[in-house]
């Protein structure tokens, strides 16, 4: 498989990246958030969306509000902890019921009180937040990897894949999980070709699952929804 294709969700200069997912697939909008407002906001109206990339936004959210904490000569690691703790309240709102969202924020945070524990600064702290953030997101993408790797081993040569809503590198941190195995399949040059359900109401097939397989150059065809039960 090629390497990195298309980041959802990516730490730069200090700040999260995020691609809006709202604009696709007339635009390519990049979302940049330096507060925990930002990646909250972000979450709420699915500027990010696809339960792996809400997990890594809200992990990195956490970072971002060790980042903003006001590290001083009388910080205590116990502020910085209720700090992160008040932020992971926040974003978990955001989408209550993403199961993804709370499990990585809850990584970050648990994380973080057994950090607290050695002989670290404040400062030492707030960098760590952000090394567990960033080593959640990696994990994604190496899952992802494999998975699409072994999932290739089992989808014949000339297959028509019946794909609904979006699996791909958008609801992931890179790669995707179905559609990851989809772009192992093409890049093995097993000639599959996909039926992309439209997906309605928020069409992410149509919006987000074609724009992504076409951009890869894989054969694809959009179908309404109700046309998936003949393909069957």
């Amino acid at each position: 498989m090629a390497g990195e294709r298309m980041r959802s969700v990516l730490w730069v200069d200090s700040g999260l990246q995020l691609i809006d997912q709202r604009k696709l697939p007339t635009e390519l909008v990049l979302v940049r958030c330096e507060t925990v407002e930002d990646v909250t906001r972000a979450i709420a109206d699915m500027t990010v969306r696809g339960a792996p990339a809400i997990g890594a936004a809200g992990a990195f959210g956490l970072a971002i509000a060790a980042k903003n904490f006001p590290v001083t000569a009388s910080s205590t690691k116990a502020e910085l902890l209720t700090a992160v703790d008040q932020a992971k309240i926040t974003i978990d709102a955001a989408r209550p019921t993403a199961v993804n969202l709370t499990w990585a924020t809850e990584r970050v945070v648990k994380e973080l009180r057994v950090k607290v524990h050695e002989d670290v600064s404040v400062a030492d702290l707030v960098a760590y937040t952000l090394t567990v953030a960033q080593a959640l997101a990696e994990e994604d993408v190496a899952i992802n990897k494999r998975l699409s790797e072994f999932g290739a081993e089992i989808v014949p040569t000339g297959s028509n894949i019946l794909h609904h809503c979006n699996t791909g590198a958008l609801a992931t941190v890179d790669i995707g999980t179905a559609i990851g195995v989809i772009y192992e399949c093409h890049a093995q040059g097993k000639n599959v070709h996909v039926w992309v359900d439209e997906t309605r109401p928020r069409l992410q097939g149509a919006r987000l699952s074609a724009w992504e397989l076409m951009r890869e150059g894989v054969p694809i065809h959009l179908i309404a929804d109700n046309a998936a039960g003949y393909l069957m």
